[in-house]
């Protein structure tokens, strides 16, 4: 294989496999794609009390499963003395708390933390068309006059269902529409009015029953509603109003006309069931954490989050580097600024996070400008190497401790911060650049100089990008992103930025002549 395209598909596999994992993580596990994002989890506490006469008990309650829009962070079920199983079955599950001997006051409790999560489509069962109703007359001619009715006035699904509501609920119904539902009619018994009158006319639907989510904390009640599919969606319905109304701010709790709490096998009495919700804002980090959790994923686990807060400091540093580090490559062979070296520039970025930009660039000139002109002094005096370097690094000690007591003295807080300037760094600028000057003249040690210090803004500027920190350190698979993109660099043979301007005077010279 050619080296150019191992080059390219290396790369290109590593783009991949980083945008791949940044995927799974954002949309699979919910990781936030910027800082300070919160998130609303809603915490529902159901209890069930009765009173038992001693005998045997056994206690079922529906419980939300897989509820759309929403998803679950965890649950837990509260008794003492009893067993607990949990069924599956029609899209519904159910709690069964069972105990031997039960007397006296009891109460039994579920709760469960919800967050919003509309990748959560809900349970689809009643997709499937129902079989029509059989009645006996007069109840099967009063179905059918009340299904072409509404048919005659309504154009499709979402207004055959809205239109048929409203006529369930007219103040004053007529012969057919009474012979199913009485004057005292609850939203329950519409709704399962509705449903019959639905399957007769092709539509399917279903009762769905769960409560309101609200900001404030409040106590909640079990409401059914109707919904009904339409194609691909289903629609919900107020079976008192037949208005359409969004889900959004309703948790399904369980689908069915059948109550929320059973109790079997014993005589009880004072049966009362109250349900208590109440609204958390918290990081949405940490919902993502729970939700990896809850969910069986190790992406949490082998990410940064993992290790300690101090080793998470230190990588949240060392991790921009390679962007910079990109930066400066990109910079250096497509625009064509001449550095000190290849990682100078990247290190002084490094410096000014504790500088900040404006002082930064000052105080780096300022005492490069000095250690410059001390540099030439002991070039005069003949030093080696290495003593020489000792010098001059003692040289930037002490220019940097001089302007950060004069910086205490006229009460500039950034002053101080020099002193946390690295400074072997800037020994080796003031080095360099004395070498560049001896050897190419001032002009190219100027230049390079000026150079790195451009290449450095630069690369401070986009490692100082709070998305850019967040994403790389939520999110190091990024740095597949970058090693891809730095290997389709160093293939990069094409001309820089700065050399087409030299070579237009040369074009145009050329068309002179």
């Amino acid at each position: 294989m050619h080296q150019k395209h191992h080059v390219t598909i290396l790369a290109a596999l590593l783009i991949i496999a980083g945008l791949a994992i940044f995927w799974f993580k954002a949309a699979g596990v919910g990781l936030p794609l910027t800082s300070n994002v919160e998130s609303d989890i809603w915490s529902v506490e159901a209890r069930v009390s009765f009173v038992g006469d001693g005998e045997p008990v056994k206690v079922n309650v529906r419980i939300p499963n897989n509820p759309a829009g929403f998803g679950i962070l965890n649950e837990n079920f509260v008794s003492r003395g009893y067993g607990l199983s949990t069924t599956e079955e029609s899209g519904n599950r159910e709690a069964q708390w069972a105990r031997r001997s039960a007397g006296g006051s009891q109460a039994l409790y579920y709760r469960v933390s919800v967050y919003r999560d509309s990748t959560v489509r809900g349970n689809n069962e009643g997709a499937e068309l129902p079989a029509p109703p059989i009645l006996e007359e007069p109840y099967a001619t009063a179905l059918n006059d009340i299904v072409t009715d509404v048919r005659a006035r309504s154009a499709d699904t979402q207004t055959f269902a809205s239109q048929l509501l409203k006529q369930l609920n007219q103040p004053e119904r007529n012969e057919s529409v009474s012979l199913f539902l009485d004057n005292g009619a609850s939203r329950l018994d519409i709704a399962r009015v509705a449903l019959t009158l639905l399957a007769h006319a092709g539509i399917s639907s279903r009762i769905a029953q769960g409560i309101e989510l609200r900001m404030e904390p409040h106590f909640a009640v079990i409401q059914p509603w109707l919904e009904v599919r339409d194609g691909s969606r289903w629609l919900h319905f107020n079976p008192r109003t037949g208005d359409q109304f969004e889900a959004e701010n309703r948790l399904t709790w369980y689908y069915g006309a059948s109550p929320l709490v059973l109790i079997d096998g014993a005589r009880v009495r004072n049966v009362d069931t109250e349900i208590f919700v109440r609204r958390d804002v918290v990081d949405a980090l940490t919902v993502a954490e729970q939700r990896a959790t809850a969910m069986g994923s190790h992406a949490i686990e082998f990410s940064l989050f993992s290790l300690p807060i101090r080793t998470q400091a230190v990588y949240s540093v060392l991790i921009m580097i390679p962007l910079g580090a990109l930066v400066m490559a990109l910079m250096r062979n497509v625009i064509g600024i001449p550095t000190f070296g290849t990682f100078t520039p990247i290190l002084v970025a490094l410096a000014f996070r504790e500088t900040k930009l404006l002082y930064g660039v000052i105080l780096f000139c300022l005492v490069v400008a000095m250690g410059l002109t001390a540099r030439f002094y002991l070039e005069k005096l003949r030093l080696l190497l290495v003593p020489r370097l000792a010098a001059v690094l003692t040289i930037v000690v002490i220019l940097m401790l001089t302007i950060s007591i004069v910086g205490n003295r006229l009460d500039l807080e950034t002053g101080l911060s020099i002193a946390l300037f690295p400074m072997v760094i800037l020994t080796m600028v003031i080095e360099r650049m004395s070498i560049v000057w001896e050897e190419r003249g001032p002009s190219a040690a100027m230049t390079e100089g000026a150079g790195s210090l451009v290449v450095a803004i630069v690369a401070y500027l986009v490692m100082s990008i709070d998305r850019l920190q967040h994403l790389m350190f939520v999110f190091p698979e990024m740095l597949l992103i970058v090693l891809g993109l730095s290997l389709l660099l160093g293939r990069y043979t094409g001309f820089r930025l700065t050399e087409l301007a030299r070579f237009s005077e040369l074009a145009r010279s050329a068309k002179r002549d």
